[in-house]
Order: C-alpha cells, then sequence, then structure tokens
C-alpha cells in the first residue's frame, strides 16, 4: 500500500467519524470505560464496581488503554479519541486488503472501503449492534483485528490467521469465537477448491473448544430468564421483530447471489468468502434458535445471532468491490451521487439519535447537554467515595442521549435498566440488580423518606434529580424554581439538580 493510499485511508477515517459523531460516554461506555478509570485510580468506585469489573476481568482492554497513557502521557479523553480513530483506520484497512484479494480492478477496495465507512453505523439486524459504534469499546478493537487477520486468511495464511484470532480473545473473548468460526469455514472452502492452505482446521476447533464457557450447563436462575424475556429479547431470535428478521434473509439472498457473481466473472476468493459466510449465518441461525429453548436460556448469553456482525462487514465489502466494478468505476460523479446522499441520510440519523448533544464531543470542549454538565461537575466536586442515587431508567430520558453516569461522574451509583446488560453476561449479578432496581421503584414520586430508605439500605449520600412539573414537595421531580426541603443541592441546571442526602 502506498503512502497516497493510506493518507487517503487516513482521509475516509477521519470523513467516517466526522459523518457518524463521536460520543465516547453513551451505551456500553459506562461499562468498558469505568473499568479503564478505576485501573488507574483503585479507590474510585467502592460501591457496585462488579457491574463493570466483571466484564474487565475477561478482556485486557483497560490493561492496553492503561498503558497507552502511561506512555504516551496523554489524558483519558484523548486516550481514548486516538483509540478510536485507529480502531476504524486499522478496520477500514483490513477492509481494503480483503477487498484487493478479492477483486482485479484497483478500485473494488476503494468501493469496500466507502461503503463500509459511510455504513459504519448501520444497525445489524437485531443484535442490538451497530458496525462500529460511535466511541472506543473492545468490540471494536477486537473487530479491527479479526478484519485484518481474515484479509490474512484470504491470502491462505492461516497459522498466523488462527495465532492471531487465540489473541483477540484476550479483547473480546465472544467475537473471537465468530472470527474462529468463519476462519475454519474458510480454510473447508479452500479445501472444496483445491487450493493449497496449512493444516489449521484442528487447533482453531480445539481452540473454539477451550473458549466455551462450559459452566453454562447450570439451569439459570427465574429471575434471569425474566430479565431474558423482558429486557434481553435481541439475544432471542424468535423475540425479533419482521423487519430485524429481514437481516438475516436478506444477506443470505445476496450472499447467494454475489457467490454466482464470483464465479461467473471467475474471482475465485469472492466465491469462497461469500459461501462460508452463507455457512456461518446458517449455523449460527441454528444456534440462536436452540437458546430460545426455554431449557437452553442459559446459552442465550453467548448471542450467537452476534455472528451477523461479521457477516455484515464482509458482505458490505463484497458489495463495494462490486459496485466500484460494475456501477461505479473511474466516473467521480457517481461516487459522489452514490455516497453524499448516503452519508448525509446516516449523518441526519445520527442527530436524531443524539439531538440534545454535540455530534463531536471532543475533549476539552465544553458539553451541552444538561446531563453531562451535571455528571461533570460530580466528578469535580463531590468525594470520590459518594454513592450517588438517580432515575434507575434515566439512560432513556428525554435529552440525556444515553451518557454514562458512571462513565462521566466517576462515581459510584446503585444498579439502574441498563445495567441488564452485565447481568445477562453474568447471571450472578442477577439477584442484587433485581433488589436495587425493585429498590428504586416508583421512583418519579418518591418523598424525601425514599430517598432516606436508599442511605440506610445502600448507604447512598448524593441524588440527581431532575426537574419537572409533577411534584412540589421533597419528591424526584422539582419545579422549575424552588428547591427541595430538608436537602442540601449545591448545583443545579435547567434539567438536573444534585443534591446531598445528609
Amino acid at each position: 500500500m502506498s503512502r497516497r493510499q493510506i493518507a487517503l485511508l487516513f482521509l475516509i477515517s477521519i470523513g467516517a467519524v466526522l459523518v457518524h459523531g463521536y460520543h465516547p460516554a453513551i451505551e456500553d461506555a459506562e461499562f468498558y470505560l469505568p473499568s479503564v478509570i478505576k485501573h488507574l485510580n483503585p479507590a474510585l468506585y467502592p460501591f457496585n464496581d462488579q457491574y463493570f469489573l466483571l466484564h474487565a476481568r475477561m478482556t485486557l482492554f483497560d490493561d492496553i488503554v492503561a498503558a497507552s497513557m502511561r506512555i504516551t502521557h496523554l489524558p483519558l479523553d484523548w486516550t481514548i479519541l486516538l483509540w478510536h480513530l485507529a480502531c476504524i483506520f486499522l478496520f477500514l484497512l483490513g477492509c481494503w486488503r480483503i477487498a484487493r484479494v478479492c477483486f482485479r480492478s484497483e478500485l473494488a477496495p476503494w468501493g469496500s472501503v466507502a461503503l463500509v465507512a459511510a455504513l459504519l453505523t448501520i444497525p445489524v439486524a437485531g443484535t442490538a449492534l451497530y458496525i462500529m459504534d460511535q466511541y472506543l469499546n473492545p468490540r471494536d478493537m477486537s473487530t479491527a483485528a479479526i478484519v485484518l487477520l481474515l484479509a490474512e486468511a484470504m491470502r491462505r495464511r492461516f497459522v498466523l490467521s488462527a495465532i492471531g484470532m487465540v489473541l483477540v480473545a484476550a479483547i473480546h473473548p465472544l467475537m473471537s469465537v465468530f472470527g474462529i468460526a468463519l476462519l475454519v469455514l474458510l480454510f473447508i472452502e479452500f479445501q472444496r477448491m483445491s487450493v493449497s492452505v496449512s493444516r489449521v482446521a484442528p487447533a482453531t476447533v480445539t481452540t473454539a473448544l477451550l473458549l466455551f464457557p462450559w459452566d453454562l450447563f447450570s439451569p439459570p436462575s427465574p429471575i434471569y430468564r425474566d430479565l431474558l424475556a423482558k429486557n434481553i429479547s435481541y439475544f432471542l431470535v424468535t423475540r425479533w421483530h419482521w423487519p430485524e428478521w429481514l437481516g438475516i434473509v436478506v444477506p443470505l439472498l445476496m450472499l447467494w447471489w454475489i457467490e454466482r457473481y464470483g464465479r461467473k466473472h471467475d474471482l475465485p476468493c469472492v466465491q469462497v468468502l461469500s459461501r462460508a459466510l452463507i455457512l456461518v449465518t446458517l449455523i449460527f441461525l441454528v444456534a440462536g434458535l436452540l437458546v430460545c429453548i426455554p431449557s437452553m436460556a442459559r446459552f442465550a448469553l453467548l448471542q450467537p445471532m452476534r455472528s451477523l456482525h461479521l457477516v455484515f462487514i464482509l458482505l458490505l465489502i463484497l458489495l463495494g468491490g462490486i459496485l466500484a466494478e460494475t456501477v461505479l468505476k473511474s466516473c467521480i460523479w457517481r461516487w459522489l451521487l452514490l455516497f453524499a446522499p448516503l452519508c448525509l441520510a446516516m449523518f441526519l440519523v445520527q442527530r436524531q439519535l443524539f439531538p440534545a448533544t454535540e455530534h463531536l464531543e471532543l475533549p476539552e470542549r465544553a458539553p451541552k447537554n444538561a446531563w453531562v454538565q451535571a455528571f461533570e461537575w460530580i466528578r469535580l466536586n463531590t468525594p470520590p467515595d459518594a454513592i450517588f442515587a438517580l432515575n434507575p431508567n434515566y439512560m432513556n430520558l428525554p435529552g440525556e442521549d444515553e451518557h454514562g453516569f458512571r462513565a462521566i461522574a466517576e462515581r459510584s451509583v446503585l444498579a439502574g435498566v441498563h445495567d441488564n446488560g452485565p447481568v445477562s453476561m453474568f447471571p450472578a449479578l442477577a439477584a442484587s440488580w433485581h433488589e436495587q432496581v425493585r429498590a428504586q421503584r416508583g421512583w418519579t414520586s418518591f418523598q424525601i423518606d425514599d430517598f432516606y430508605r436508599l442511605r440506610q439500605a445502600y448507604g447512598v449520600t448524593w441524588l440527581v434529580l431532575q426537574r419537572g412539573s409533577d411534584v412540589l414537595q421533597g419528591r424526584s421531580a422539582i419545579p422549575q424554581s424552588g428547591s427541595i426541603p430538608n436537602l442540601d443541592c449545591p448545583y443545579q441546571n435547567d434539567v438536573v439538580v444534585v443534591c446531598r442526602l445528609e
């Protein structure tokens, strides 16, 4: 790859961030960022740290980010931004390298890169995943690594790819299993094509068996089964809505067509890759249907349908290459006619998802989101051992835009509805999570005695309360003017009030 091509790929990576936005502390960053923060300062999060530390023990993500901070001497916000950009660049580099093997045209890899970059935050069927998130997390690191390793596999360097997949398990065990499964199927398909490859299939199967969590055979608790049924339905493919099922059927049809296209145009790697993707989709679809059986509910945490994440990525790579070869070619206006409206549409969708937040939440930039402003004040003005309580469904409130309290405020907090993600992966948390969420039931009508009940039960010392019009005396939704009796509230803005619970 020439320097000019590397520079162009870097510019496309920057363009992808400009289109899709950057929000370092939203959604699952609530679990990943605190693990890095606690790694750097173990005194933080003295309460409820199990909701993110159990994740951290399964990955080297926090170690890698913390080590890079120590090496570069950069603050955390700049470190995670640079890691985010690096992941996108390496991911698109992997896409380019795969397309370069699959197609003969010099333009095809750029069609693949452009299509993937334009659709970076497209939802993957009903899996609750994007191709890549708007924030740094272990899945984005592992995705970039897996795509680069698959590019090596397409060059028949299977031993190198297999070793790399095992190492990826240290960052994201689940995604590495999907990568290993696809690697085995690519090996088989290349064997069928009579292409000389190394004997690596037994090694990859052995690795998959070692990574399998055999403790799942213990029966799930009633609380965990209820959680799957009501809160984590995306684990269960039978609970998907019909548009989400199109995310399975349509890719299968498209891959079937692409396989025929590869056969017609004598593109053996296109044939091999499309057939392997069809097989991996069908295999994990069967697994996804099996975990929907009540007696198999415990296996739902393996999330077999999230294998579609890799399927979507590689499908877009193949489609982008075919588009560049057959339609776009070297005509610039065709490229603009396709990708300019596509990027604009994706940009507008992101603005609708986060309407109360700036599109790029860059380091050292003052936030305009009222919730983020309050969380930042808490980080700078409250004791490190403070324990907070706030609406257990706060991440879904209008204007909050799914910003994580732990990730921004760096303080302990009672478990909320959004903590069902860690509970789904670690069923041992289900009982304590259920108890804490139940203790906060009816939050919007809480009075002062209810807050003191939380203090007595869990040691809560601070409250984050929302202004509103339905409460007059000592309730959690505060009038536009005035204060809560018997509470000291040193911070307030137009939306949020932070109070000390004496």
